[in-house]
């Protein structure tokens, strides 16, 4: 008896990928590890160092002239500020962040709080080393545009990061095609993007070539993007073709390849595929368009021949390995009855 969608969405499998495009997650309980309850402790020492030095100072126990007195009072405020900083960013990591089941959002939150912390660090230093803020802010203005100046590209490619967590079109663990590279995003830092390549100029398959791909995040900007990797539908469409005979037995072909095609792809994959089109039907996709079965049609070929065709649905990364695991079996099946294919002599594929 097939199961309904309501039944289907409580399986393990099925749910991780729901979590992953509603954005709905089950929460988590989190504890710090020993060597962040380390940290904090570690902390809260210097904290309490920072102040017994200050006080030690303040109260001329230390030889110190006013001047000495004063810039060493900064120092220590700054210091004292600057660990705040960094344990209010550890807590924020641990407790915050670390509830995030979904890997690629804790990492992309991760980098921007990274981001967040230096900037708020770097203030904080040039509060210590400029008294007058005014003079520190009019030298930083100045510094700024020169620097823009100068760096006109990678201050693109750091808007052009923006601009990937804001609209996202790919993240981390995407397999995605930019211009002429195609690869599996690992990294998205501030400036540039890192893929793990696949296919490329020295393989014909899908596999990893072993490459690493690495281009300025400003490519997005200018670039067409293909994301193989769609949250609501994270599978691709593919097939296997053969040249046949006008007069072979069409229906036998297609029940065939169909039949093969079905048996190897399994049901649990045509029961997701039952699952996102409930979700694509809420989106102007045609729903009809997302087929839960193997599908064959026939094309007429320009050399004389038939091309039959079987489409189905599959995970990018395994492409070429179902793609492998099914020419073998369908021929064998198809090659049961020659009299009914007629495939081209010496000329099958």
């Amino acid at each position: 008896m097939p199961e309904s969608a309501e039944d289907l969405s409580k399986q393990p499998e099925v749910q991780k990928e729901l979590e992953r495009a509603t954005g709905q997650r089950a929460e988590a309980k989190v504890k710090a590890a020993a060597k962040d309850k380390f940290l904090f402790a570690t902390h809260g020492l210097l904290l309490l160092g920072s102040a017994v030095l200050y006080y030690l100072i303040g109260s001329r126990f230390l030889p110190l002239v006013e001047a000495e007195v004063e810039f060493s009072h900064r120092l220590l405020r700054g210091f004292a500020l600057i660990v705040v900083v960094l344990a209010i960013a550890k807590a924020v990591k641990v407790y915050a962040i670390g509830r995030i089941q979904d890997a690629v959002t804790r990492f992309t939150l991760g980098r921007i709080q990274k981001l967040l912390v230096s900037l708020l660090v770097a203030v904080i230093a040039i509060s210590v080393i400029f008294v007058n803020w005014y003079a520190a802010l009019t030298a930083l203005g100045v510094g700024s545009i020169i620097v823009g100046l100068a760096v006109q590209t990678p201050m693109k490619s750091f808007i052009a990061w923006i601009y990937i967590l804001v609209r996202r079109p790919f993240q981390v663990g995407d397999r995605i095609k930019i211009g002429d590279a195609t690869g599996d995003v690992i990294d998205v830092g501030y400036l540039d993007t890192t893929l793990w390549e696949f296919g490329g100029q020295y393989l014909s398959t899908d596999h990893p070539s072993g490459r690493v791909i690495r281009f300025p995040n400003e490519k997005v900007l200018d670039e067409i993007i293909w994301n193989y990797s769609w949250p609501l539908f994270p599978y691709i469409w593919n097939e296997i073709k053969f040249q046949i005979g006008y007069q072979a037995d069409l229906k036998f072909v297609a029940e065939t390849m169909q039949r093969i095609v079905q048996e190897e792809i399994g049901e649990e994959m045509m029961k997701r595929v039952e699952t996102f089109r409930e979700l694509l039907a809420r989106t102007p996709v045609d729903e009809l368009e997302v087929r839960a079965h193997p599908r064959v049609i026939f094309r007429a070929d320009e050399m004389t021949w038939i091309d039959a065709i079987v489409r189905y649905v599959v995970a990018p990364r395994e492409a070429g390995a179902v793609k492998t695991r099914l020419i073998p079996k369908l021929l064998a099946a198809l090659n049961e009855q020659p009299n009914k294919v007629l495939f081209p002599k010496g000329d099958a594929r």
